[in-house]
């Protein structure tokens, strides 16, 4: 290609791409609002925040720990995601590669032998491969070379599209950190979920202990005429209810040991669990920093973020379409019809070619193209911004259920000590026959179920505690 066509060339360019510039649409996007509240509901400002901590320190229990450290190697669902971010990473590497010229070698062998009487036949007849010798007949053909291709990227269409699978590829990896906070997180519920359920099974068999005794008490003074049968029927009609809630509870710890063993991919054994230490867990005030690092520690506001950047990429690309493209063919290589001629320069051989296209005519699905890209950039504004406000609204209800559950677990804790005392004393008035039958059994009954009670708000407790640090975005680190 001489200084003169590179010239025309570079005319018919900038005449496609004026007339393509004026064509294309304005690009317009939508900006985000990452406006947050300066504290979360009138708190000091304080920067200190547990999402900061790993979740080692923040859960300090080594069986739950060595039950998460189990689950991030062998769960499943993670598992699974963390395949879908070695895909995207794939397309970062096949989007990088659009943009850089591809070059193909090969080789080729091919026999030809065109009929006499035929426009082809009677031109080789004539022929000479040089004085004095004759085409071969039939005629052989061998080639090696190379070829090449390559799309100038003149409108950064191509490198924008790579831009835009990095941006994926980095919210996958986010995502992934999602899934792992809330992956821990769920592991901590039901772990503290099971221990409330061991607990209350221990009430259970504590309460059935003192109504069997309670029971003979009454068997003994029905046989001394003390009292009728019908005292002795509610006394055994309680401890058979009070038998019966223990069926259900263990079920419940069956599913939930299995809930376990699903979540941390691993079959069915033994969970290590210190089930006195429940009621002593603490769960006071917690450090929550400032909403605005909510955006820094969130993986699914970064996640969004990421999501939002590759959508305005995307509209970019689209709106490339309208602009013409440029693409440049080349070929070197050496042709002979016998291979012992192949190393010979008059063998060689080469081209160079450039195309130039714009569309011009029925841009409905380049217009289509473009109002998609247009519209799900401005649906990731949506979300982005959804994931913000969702993000605020989360830690402000785990703040709340810890404020209230706190203040609850210390009422319900005072009416257990009171129920406790009232039963003890129920129990001495009725040996002396100072007090009904009926009230033992009332307050037998009450102090039960204020005991489950006290195990239901620590568990809520314990669960607030959980989801506060998963709120804030702690969890991944």
């Amino acid at each position: 290609m001489d200084n003169k066509s590179i010239r025309l060339l570079l005319g018919a360019m900038l005449i496609l791409g004026s007339f393509g510039a004026c064509k294309a649409p304005k690009v317009v996007l939508k900006q985000e609002q990452k406006s947050v509240p300066e504290t979360f509901s009138n708190r000091k400002v304080d920067n200190t925040n547990i999402a900061e901590q790993n979740w080692r320190t923040y859960f300090a229990d080594s069986n739950l720990v060595a039950l998460i450290d189990t689950a991030l190697v062998h769960n499943q669902e993670l598992n699974i995601l963390l395949q879908e971010i070695e895909i995207s990473k794939n397309e970062v590497r096949a989007r990088k590669g659009e943009y850089l010229p591809f070059v193909n070698m090969g080789a080729g062998i091919a026999t030809e032998k065109p009929g006499r009487y035929t426009r082809f036949g009677a031109l080789e007849e004539q022929l000479e491969v040089k004085p004095g010798k004759a085409f071969p007949e039939p005629l052989q053909d061998f080639g090696l070379g190379l070829s090449a291709s390559w799309e100038l990227d003149i409108w950064k269409k191509l490198r924008n599209a790579k831009k835009a699978a990095v941006m994926r590829y980095l919210a996958s990896t986010e995502g992934k950190n999602f899934m792992t906070t809330n992956l821990i997180a769920e592991i901590a519920d039901s772990y503290y979920e099971l221990l409330a359920l061991d607990n209350l099974l221990k009430i259970i068999d504590q309460n059935i202990e003192i109504q069997s005794s309670a029971l003979n008490v009454v068997q003994q003074q029905k046989s001394a005429a003390r009292v009728t049968q019908l005292a002795v029927n509610r006394f055994e009609a309680q401890l058979l209810n009070t038998q019966n809630l223990q069926y259900s509870i263990r079920q419940q710890i069956v599913e939930t040991e299995n809930r376990l063993h699903f979540l941390s991919g691993s079959m069915p054994r033994p969970i290590n669990r210190n089930v006195d230490r429940f009621l002593g867990l603490a769960v006071d005030s917690f450090a929550v920093g400032v909403p605005s690092q909510l955006l820094l520690n969130r993986p699914d506001i970064r996640q969004a973020e990421l999501e939002l950047s590759a959508a305005k990429l995307d509209v970019q690309v689209a709106r490339a379409n309208f602009l013409p493209s440029l693409d440049i063919q080349a070929d070197l290589g050496l042709q002979a019809f016998n291979p012992l001629y192949l190393l010979n320069p008059h063998s060689i051989l080469f081209n160079l070619a450039g195309d130039m296209m714009a569309p011009l005519i029925n841009k409905n699905a380049i217009y289509a193209q473009f109002n998609n890209a247009s519209a799900q950039q401005v649906q990731a504004v949506y979300k982005y911004e959804q994931s913000i406000l969702n993000a605020y609204v989360d830690v402000l209800n785990q703040l709340s259920k810890l404020e209230n559950f706190n203040k609850s677990y210390a009422l319900k804790t005072k009416e257990v000590e009171i129920l406790n005392e009232s039963t003890r004393i129920a129990n001495t008035l009725f040996n002396s026959a100072r007090a009904d039958y009926a009230e033992v059994l009332l307050t037998q009954r009450e102090a039960l179920e204020s005991k489950m009670e006290v195990i239901e708000i620590k568990k809520r407790q314990l669960d607030a505690k959980v989801n506060l640090y998963r709120a804030l975005g702690g969890g991944w680190r």
